[in-house]
């Protein structure tokens, strides 16, 4: 049987599904993996929630490699205009996910032809961008006796072009925390503010105050981003707000740097909470969205395997602030993650990203040549 990507991928492209909602995706998946597994006796499959773990057993196995694609989408709005744009409302795969999945299964495709010596595990995993869905798995213990020796996944890149693949032998993405705060104060009539006590304000001077983390405790090399992307206070102009409630990112490349930022704002917020007289609500969530660290011998591999072929151009990149939660994955197996170049103007996220499918067959293609390398060795 030969997949038809461009088709697979349309189709995924049309059902995204937040994180462990994913049951149509999860149900499309489970039918092109059953004729993509077919008749192949060496090939187990389980499933764990929305997730799903397809095993090849290795005729003589020496280790497992593990291939890992997320599954979920985004609640956003698709701006594409595309005929085959999203049907489900308010969500879309901006991220590229459809992709992912979609170059999954046509390595699957490829490495179920012939038995190959070692194991080979391929994981659909859910809950990439809400809920750390790999961090959920393993501690679920839903890999069991399945969990990889080593560890590899790929993620696509907009303003890399058809033909690159990018990735290091240290820390590839940032360890992220997500932030949520609420001031509490005392709500009232807009002409007695002295008989009030204005939430709002009090989270402006927080937002403000913030900015100096990066820029008065942050080492200048090793840098942070500290994001609130969200704010949410009052209700008119002529009330004044009882209460404000924001919502921000931290971004950082190493775990002590996060640790460090998470304190600084921690404190601002306590200051700004007492200097106001106002109450604070503030939750840190780190979760499982460490950062994405490739174990250097592995990477080196993989980099010098795709020097080495001919319609690959092979990128050593420095790190970049995004955050995986397969970076919790590789804090427990060795592995390397990747990006893959996709050519399109619009950054991940962005209502209107819209990858260049011709990354399909070259992933397809010099990515199989790699796993199967691995599962032969």
């Amino acid at each position: 049987m030969t997949l038809d990507l461009i088709k697979i991928r349309r189709d995924l492209h049309q059902i995204p599904e937040i994180g462990l909602e994913e049951f149509e995706t999860q149900a499309y998946l489970l039918e092109r993996i059953a004729e993509i597994t077919a008749g192949k006796d060496f090939v187990e499959q389980r499933t764990w929630r929305t997730g799903i773990l397809v095993y090849l057993h290795g005729a003589a196995p020496e280790k497992t490699i593990g291939w890992r694609t997320d599954i979920d989408g985004l609640p956003i709005v698709e701006q594409t205009g595309l005929d085959f744009a999203s049907k489900h409302e308010g969500r879309m795969h901006a991220c590229g996910h459809d992709m992912h999945m979609t170059t999954a299964l046509g390595l699957l495709d490829q490495l179920v032809q012939v038995q190959p010596k070692n194991n080979l595990l391929f994981l659909f995993q859910p809950a990439e961008e809400n809920e750390a869905g790999g961090m959920l798995m393993y501690k679920d213990n839903a890999f069991g006796d399945w969990l990889p020796d080593e560890f590899y996944g790929l993620h696509v890149r907009p303003d890399l072009k058809v033909g690159d693949i990018a990735t290091n032998t240290g820390t590839l993405f940032a360890g992220t925390c997500e932030v949520k705060i609420t001031f509490t104060g005392k709500g009232g009539h807009a002409a007695f503010p002295h008989k009030a006590n204005d939430a709002l304000v009090a989270a402006s001077y927080f937002i403000t105050q913030v900015q100096s983390v990066v820029s008065r405790n942050v080492d200048p090399i090793e840098g942070a981003v500290v994001t609130f992307g969200s704010m949410h206070a009052g209700t008119t102009n002529n009330v004044i707000a009882e209460t404000a409630f924001l919502h921000g990112t931290i971004r950082t490349l190493t775990m002590e740097m996060n640790l460090l930022t998470q304190k600084r704002v921690k404190a601002i917020a306590e200051g700004v909470a007492a200097a106001f007289d106002v109450k604070l609500d503030l939750e840190l969530k780190q979760g499982g969205y460490l950062p994405v660290e490739n174990q250097p011998e592995l990477a080196k591999e993989l980099m010098d395997f795709f020097t080495a072929e001919e319609d690959v151009n092979l990128i050593d990149i420095l790190p970049a602030m995004t955050g995986e939660d397969f970076g919790f994955l590789l804090s427990k197996v060795p592995g390397v993650m990747f990006w893959l170049g996709i050519d399109t103007p619009y950054a991940l996220h962005h209502p209107k990203m819209s990858p260049n499918e011709a990354a399909l067959p070259f992933a397809v293609e010099n990515i199989g040549k790699f796993l199967k390398m691995k599962a032969n060795q």
